[in-house]
């Protein structure tokens, strides 16, 4: 999605875009101090955030009927959800939607907070019952001799009948209505360049694939740079609202806010 940015590969005008590489907790974490004009963020941490960001319409990662995954060194039982009341569960971060999805699936558990690429090791030495994997750990947990428990993707779309927004890209709003409206622009070129320049634009993200071969790296995109990713349309915004919604009702955001999502077209 970003190296068209990155690299120059689109008119921006005056605008210049530095391209810093940081996990999404990280980020999350930052965005919370105002320190980034644009990033990416958990939807989830999104609730934390909406009086200084604005959402942006494209760039999301949203997972139709799929999503982040729980894993254990065990098969499922009968009924996983059930079975994982009072578990200890590796996550990768309080403010990722991974953890704000796996509250709505269970409530009950134990988490422990690890780095998301440590959590495969972490579960398979025992230092956790579960694991709930983002990234890569979605499509590579099997290698590793790890059991899928629940796919919170589909648990989420059997609910909801929804796909699940679990990514999306925030801009600062003190940056003001017209610059806005011009970095949602560049970023939606970016993400349209990308999709039609997709060779190139996997060679690039190989880079950051974490050991995953070019077919991997193809499949793993594929998941999440999709129709949502150019614009949220209304079905990813009435996702958006829905799981922002449960998540205030369940009490794991303080209250559902309304959300601004700022579009190129705007």
């Amino acid at each position: 999605m970003f190296w068209p940015l990155a690299v120059g590969r689109i008119d921006t005008g005056a605008r210049r875009y530095v391209h810093e590489l940081a996990d999404i907790e990280s980020l999350n974490q930052r965005a919370r101090t105002g320190e980034l004009e644009v990033s990416a963020v958990s939807l989830h941490a999104y609730a934390y955030l909406a009086e200084r960001y604005a959402l942006l319409a494209h760039g999301a990662s949203i997972g139709d009927r799929y999503g982040p995954r729980l894993v254990a060194r065990s098969k499922a039982p009968p009924d996983a959800r059930a079975a994982c009341a009072g578990l200890r569960i590796a996550i990768p971060g309080v403010l990722t939607t991974a953890y704000l999805t796996l509250r709505l699936y269970q409530p009950e558990f134990e988490p422990v907070v690890v780095p998301f690429d440590q959590i495969e090791d972490y579960v398979a030495k025992g230092k956790a019952d579960l694991g709930l994997l983002i990234h890569e750990g979605q499509i590579t947990h099997e290698q590793g001799g790890l059991h899928l428990w629940a796919d919170m993707g589909e648990w989420w779309y059997a609910e909801t009948g929804l796909p699940l927004p679990l990514g999306g890209n925030v801009v600062r709003r003190d940056l003001g209505d017209d610059l806005m409206r011009e970095i949602a622009r560049d970023l939606k070129a970016s993400i349209e360049y990308a999709l039609a320049h997709r060779q190139e634009a996997l060679v690039h993200a190989r880079q950051f694939s974490r050991g995953l071969d070019l077919r991997d790296t193809d499949r793993f995109v594929g998941m999440y740079v999709n129709r949502f990713t150019v614009d949220y349309g209304p079905t990813g915004r009435r996702a958006v609202t829905e799981l922002l919604t449960r998540a205030a009702g369940a009490g794991i955001i303080p209250e559902a806010i309304e959300v601004h999502f700022v579009s190129a077209v705007d």
